[in-house]
């Protein structure tokens, strides 16, 4: 059973900062395959709030997740864990 205020947390990096205060996250994990037994990439999009709009496009986040803020957004940004090269 898990503690009160022991959320789930998860690396991965943004690649929509389009909206304001929210952000789209990636993150990338390898997964057996039953049968052939070969490893395949799968890829899941989470909504994350970010208060302060202070992540960008390539920037690697931690997100925890949290109460539900709105229809699609159950996660927040915790710590930006590396900034993206901007040219």
């Amino acid at each position: 059973m898990k503690k009160r205020g022991m959320n789930r947390q998860v690396v991965g990096t943004v690649v929509s900062d389009k909206m304001d205060k929210t952000v789209i996250v990636v993150t990338d994990r390898l997964v057996k395959h039953q049968t052939y037994k070969k490893y395949v990439k799968r890829r899941t999009k989470f909504v994350a709030h970010d208060e302060s709009n202070r992540c960008n496009v390539g920037d690697k986040v931690l997100i925890s997740e949290s109460r539900p803020i709105s229809k699609s957004k159950r996660w927040r940004v915790s710590d930006i864990v590396k900034k993206a090269v901007s040219l």
